[in-house]
């Protein structure tokens, strides 16, 4: 604020909450570091010591430094085994105690230090995966500006209410929905949206909260608390998705019981068959860790990830695995396929007045009506840049029309019957104009002469013809439109759409049989905004809410949620999903088969424990890579729908 600025500001001092005591995953980190650098302090020590004349204490040393590694591996694997969690840290746990035990302590330091340098780097990996979404939670905000008695003062974020003014000052996130009380918001949306380019709102238009004010300071008048706010649903649906554990980290753990047994047979085996417990000893140090853990748990969750900086919140991994594999499609008509208001679609003025004039004295007039087709009128205007002039002496017939003078000129604007009533050669011209379907036709006079009509309807999204194809190639077999509109709205809105059924008045319910009808066909995904869709969202194996505009009740219904108003964004949800499956699988069957490969050439003799412990820790650093990719490029280019 500038030392111009007349309004004073008294501060108020916000409590700051006491921090609550850190959890064993936050204990777990920060040991993760001391974990790595024990053992490679040891190792280091122990070889100076073997070459520098103190070989006896190179044993030790490796001895003593690879403990505190093991001691940590073994109070989480009984803190797993109470939870009923079985995993291949066991057979990390058996492969330092067998080392330590037949005296390789060289081998059990290197498998602690590669351990701990696997655990740290899927540590790390897991941090960079999830910076995408955590984005969303370092930009919460905890105060606001709100106006009190002609004074700002700054108050904690819950003592908002709405109805409050406050002001949002150049780089302040906004705090809480609501509208624009005082002059032009430019507004950097890419934390919620993935959009680059700040929007611009103007007098009365809808602020979402998290956005940051990339402009001059506005006025800003509350429509919501803050913890009932567009960000605050957001957080919780973040803080949802990252709680999700995927089914295919569920069907890693089923199969490392598989791979537990092998291994442990397979040292065994090799240990009854050449009397050698140093083999046996290779085959658990090669098999320490498994990729299969590593690989799908930073895969998913940087898939998730990705998704989230293009806009879409994926609600954890069992909706993108399950994203992955839908083969059927229920889509909803308005606010979905369409963009869910009435927009001007054409303009037909009478010879004597041009296109443009017509368009300025009808929205002139309706500067001075609440009519949701009024003010789309003036909307249409306002983005057309036409001057519009102040209108006087008003008289509005609520629902019908309105009539009054601009500039100097008399003006009637409305439906059909209400001009036609009032001008004598209105009813004809109207009679010869075709009404069209699921339209809305207004009438305008000017002077007492019928001077045309404004034709809204709620148009189809542009591309979806493009879209609806670039599904099909992804692997959508069955798309089908489900709508509580009329049947010929419906039809006209889709005509030459690739639909495979088109359901038209349709209640909430009727939907849900539509979307249990086609799961014969595959995993169904439904797409929705309005509440009426929720209960379909629910019922479907995939619901996708358009949560930029829609409905909270859809959005809380659905597993992923478009956090900007465009379908296309639903083909890049796909792509990512379907990339970041593939990419874990891949790291899953080349880790284990490298694994396997490995653990047969140690239980033959031709690898020794520490050669193994090395090779593993290979394999485990390649397949860690592979799934960071699902954070970046592999998706392919889209036309963007509007």
């Amino acid at each position: 604020m500038s030392a111009s600025d007349p309004t004073s500001v008294a501060s108020v001092p916000v409590t700051a909450g006491v921090k609550p005591a850190r959890s064993l995953r936050d204990l777990q980190r920060l040991a993760r570091p001391v974990l790595v650098a024990v053992p490679a302090f040891g190792l280091v020590v122990g070889l100076i010591a073997r070459y520098s004349g103190f070989a006896p204490w190179a044993g030790p040393i490796w001895a003593f430094a690879t403990v505190p590694v093991l001691a940590v591996l073994l109070i989480e694997i009984v803190a797993s085994l109470r939870r009923g969690d079985v995993g291949l840290d066991i057979v990390a746990a058996l492969s330092m105690t067998g080392a330590l035990a037949f005296q390789e302590n060289l081998a059990a330091v290197v498998v602690a230090l590669m351990y701990a340098g696997g655990q740290y780097l899927e540590n790390y990996a897991e941090r960079r995966a999830r910076r995408e979404m955590t984005a969303l939670l370092s930009h919460v905000p905890r105060t606001a500006m709100r106006y009190r008695d002609g004074q700002l003062e700054e108050v904690a974020l819950d003592q908002v209410t709405p109805g409050d003014r406050i002001l949002v000052r150049r780089g302040d996130i906004v705090p809480v929905d609501g509208t624009v009380s005082k002059g032009i918001a430019v507004l950097d949306q890419s934390a919620l949206t993935g959009e680059s380019i700040p929007v611009q709102q103007g007098a009365g238009e809808a602020v979402m909260s998290g956005s940051t004010n990339a402009g001059d300071p506005f006025d800003l008048a509350t429509t919501h608390r803050a913890a009932e706010s567009t960000y605050a649903g957001i957080i919780r649906l973040v803080e949802e998705a990252e709680r999700s554990k995927a089914p295919m980290s569920r069907l890693a753990d089923r199969f490392a019981m598989v791979f537990l047994a092998v291994t442990i047979l397979l040292s065994g085996g090799a240990w009854l068959w050449t009397g050698d417990p140093i083999r046996a000893l290779a085959v658990l140090v090669i098999a320490t860790p498994c990729p299969l853990i590593l690989a799908v748990p930073v895969a998913i969750i940087s898939g998730i990830s990705r998704a989230a900086k293009a806009g879409i919140l994926i609600k954890g991994g069992k909706a993108l695995e399950t994203l992955a594999r839908i083969r059927a499609l229920v889509v909803d008509k308005t606010g979905t396929l369409t963009h869910g208001e009435a927009r001007v679609s054409a303009v037909h003025p009478e010879s004597w007045l041009s296109e443009a004039e017509l368009f300025r004295i009808a929205a002139s007039l309706d500067q001075a009506s609440k009519h949701v087709i009024a003010r789309a009128i003036v909307v249409e205007a306002q983005r057309r840049d036409l001057r519009l002039s102040l209108p006087t002496s008003i008289e509005e017939t609520p629902g019908e029309g309105v009539e009054g003078i601009v500039d100097g000129k008399h003006v009637i604007l409305g439906g059909r019957s209400f001009v036609a009533n009032r001008v004598p050669d209105a009813e004809r011209a109207l009679s010869a104009q075709k009404k069209a379907v699921g339209a809305v036709t207004v009438a305008v006079a000017i002077d007492g002469q019928f001077a045309g009509t404004l034709v809204l309807a709620d148009e189809l999204r542009a591309g979806t013809a493009r879209l609806l194809a670039d599904l099909r190639h992804q692997g959508i077999a069955r798309i089908v439109l489900a709508t509580g509109d009329r049947r010929d709205v419906a039809q006209a809105v889709t005509a030459g759409l690739p639909f495979n059924a088109i359901h038209a008045d349709l209640t909430p319910d009727a939907k849900i049989f539509v979307v249990t009808g086609e799961r014969e066909n595959g995993p169904v995904m439904m797409i929705g905004d309005g509440v009426n869709d929720a209960p379909a969202l629910a019922a479907a194996d995939l619901g996708v809410a358009m949560g930029a505009r829609g409905a909270a009740a859809s959005a809380q219904a659905a597993d992923v949620v478009l956090l900007v108003d465009r379908l296309d964004r639903v083909l890049v949800a796909i792509q990512i999903a379907q990339r970041a499956r593939r990419i874990a699988l891949e790291s899953v069957y080349v880790g284990i088969g490298l694994s396997f490969i490995g653990m047969i050439a140690a239980a033959l003799g031709y690898l020794q424990p520490v050669e193994g412990a090395l090779i593993q820790e290979a394999i485990d650093v390649t397949v860690i890579l592979n799934a960071l990719r699902a954070l970046r490029g592999g998706v392919g280019t889209v036309t963007p729908h509007n």
